[in-house]
């Protein structure tokens, strides 16, 4: 009993000290221009506003930077699903000749820094024409190793015995990925969908590489220019940052099982 108290106990503690800036955050966003830079901080406002959020809309113009966020998180999302869900069930699934060597490469590719291939890629795009533009910063969501490897693992799940039946019943491999493999591979769809929305949406530094123009910009990248013009408003900053972490957290809660359904099945069954 002591030692579950102790446990949960700790848990508590934890919790409550990992969401103390989170909080304080959201609190510091209805505070008026300079109350949070009193000493100690207050942890509530004395008097809400929504002052800051009208600022960082009317005067700043962040909701064009939240539209961007959003239409590109939601690109990417749909790009990373149609490459990855098709080439991880053809790795886990399908056989063609150097299958396993290349998918050994493809593991082995997951050890370098995603920074070190920005330059290349950027040369690329730049050759392109591609440079300022949506495309080019959704090109390198088309496939993931991790997103394929994911996938896959899931896939092997799936009975061959189901997939040759359907072949023997006539089905082509495309009706047999859209009517029989698709369904069941809902739960690891979500995960892939929630992993590249939240990758994309809090990507940083490709967009700030590749976007130039102001009005392509994305809100991480909106938020960095605004911490430098306003680097003592507190309060507009946490605004900011409410704006930036709340969709995507509100998002994360509410397709949390089935995000952790596709992690563990497809750990488990892999």
């Amino acid at each position: 009993m002591m030692r579950a108290l102790a446990v949960n106990g700790a848990l508590a503690i934890i919790s409550v000290l990992t969401l103390m800036p989170l909080l304080w955050m959201v609190s510091a966003s209805f505070m008026a221009p300079g109350e949070a830079a009193r000493f100690p901080p207050p942890l509530l406002p004395a008097a809400p506003t929504l002052a800051n959020y009208h600022e960082l809309f009317a005067s700043v113009g962040i909701g064009r930077q939240f539209v961007n966020s959003f239409v590109m998180a939601l690109g990417a999302t749909a790009l990373s699903l149609a490459f990855n869900v098709a080439a991880g069930y053809a790795f886990a699934k399908l056989r063609f000749a150097g299958r396993e060597r290349l998918f050994r490469t493809l593991l082995g590719a997951l050890v370098i820094p995603a920074q070190v291939t920005m330059m290349p890629l950027f040369l690329m795009l730049e050759r392109m024409g591609l440079v300022n533009t949506l495309p080019g910063v959704l090109i390198p969501w088309l496939a993931s190793v991790f997103g394929i490897f994911l996938v896959r693992q899931y896939a092997l799940s799936i009975p061959d015995e189901l997939l040759e039946a359907a072949r023997i019943d006539g089905a082509s491999e495309w009706r047999i990925f859209r009517d029989v493999v698709l369904p069941l591979l809902a739960p690891v769809l979500v995960t892939l969908a929630l992993l590249s929305f939240l990758g994309a949406w809090n990507d940083f530094m490709w967009p700030l590489i590749v976007l130039s123009d102001r009005d392509l910009q994305t809100l991480p990248v909106a938020l960095a220019a605004l911490s430098r013009e306003h680097v003592s408003d507190t309060e507009l900053m946490m605004a900011g940052a409410v704006v930036t972490v709340l969709p995507v957290l509100l998002l994360f809660l509410a397709l949390q099982r089935y995000y952790m359904q596709g992690l563990l099945v497809g750990s488990v069954k892999g």
